[in-house]
């Protein structure tokens, strides 16, 4: 199983928990709708669209409404404390929810204790409480952006926010200088999927790869296309490609997807999302080892 968790900007939305299905400009869990629009969601839709060719058990999803307060947020930490060695996920990716190092502290040590210890992906804000707590290493795969990257490198800061100016002010191409002081000082996982106007691919420390074609300068524009890569990587590594390969197709995939939506700062995300059953038709085969008629298991 692969679970994803995270918060979605809707008031009232409760906890809730289960498979996901597509529904056009919405994902549907457990009966009740999602906008598609970016955050979690987005991540979630590009995992379904991608086990969906793949012929792969469609993603598990926790989520639940947090317009700023905080409960949302909570509930999802404890109820994945409660609950992770009970369900067991191959895959579990965590994204939007306000960063609580208490809770996030509590959930490592228990995904520590279980008898098949998850992938464990992080973006956005549950990365940042990871590095915030401590707890980058424990995690095997980390998705930032520039920023963010930036972030992670500065061992002063608690939130993107609030890194040192010089690190905001950098550009990706500092990007290997960026990873090696995040590294030296313990804040990044074991793969970095850094995006940008070039995307980066880091494990352990070393650059082993980057992607900067197709380049499609509107998908910076279109908010959530970064999420669907974290995504993307989620859905392949559940896949069981190692997590570079993972890394790699990931983003490739989103920027030949954006190409084919002809993408425009209008597009809306799951336009570009809907393109990924035909993306993965044309060049997964050549990408990876996954060659498939159409969709079917690897």
């Amino acid at each position: 199983m692969m679970l994803l968790a995270g918060t979605v900007p809707v008031e009232g939305l409760p906890l809730t928990c289960g498979a996901v299905t597509a529904g056009g400009e919405f994902i549907v869990v457990d009966g009740r709708r999602v906008p598609c629009t970016q955050g979690t969601a987005a991540m979630i839709s590009a995992a379904l669209a991608t086990t969906g060719y793949l012929g792969l058990e469609p993603p598990q999803a926790l989520v639940a409404g947090d317009t700023g307060w905080g409960e949302g947020s909570r509930a999802i930490y404890k109820n994945l404390i409660e609950n992770i060695a009970r369900l067991a996920p191959r895959v579990l990716t965590l994204h939007y929810c306000m960063p609580d190092m208490s809770l996030t502290r509590k959930l490592c040590d228990v995904v520590g204790k279980c008898d098949h210890r998850p992938i464990m992906i992080a973006d956005a804000a549950s990365m940042y409480a990871a590095k915030a707590a401590g707890l980058a290493e424990v995690f095997d795969i980390f998705t930032p952006d520039a920023t963010e990257m930036a972030f992670l490198a500065d061992p002063e800061a608690i939130h993107p926010a609030y890194i040192a100016r010089h690190l905001f002010d950098t550009d990706i191409s500092r990007t290997p200088e960026l990873v090696a002081t995040a590294c030296r000082n313990r804040s990044a996982a074991r793969l970095l999927l850094v995006k940008g106007e070039t995307d980066y691919v880091v494990s352990a420390g070393r650059v082993v790869g980057t992607v900067a074609e197709p380049d499609v300068p509107a998908l910076e524009a279109i908010g959530g296309t970064g999420d669907t890569i974290t995504g993307l990587v989620s859905a392949f590594a559940y896949a069981g490609l190692e997590p570079h390969e993972a890394a790699l197709i990931a983003a490739r995939a989103n920027r030949v997807a954006g190409q084919a939506a002809q993408a425009t700062p209008g597009t809306r995300v799951w336009q570009v999302i809907e393109q990924f059953p035909a993306v993965f038709r044309e060049h997964l085969c050549r990408w990876s080892r996954i060659c498939l008629a159409g969709g079917g298991t690897p």
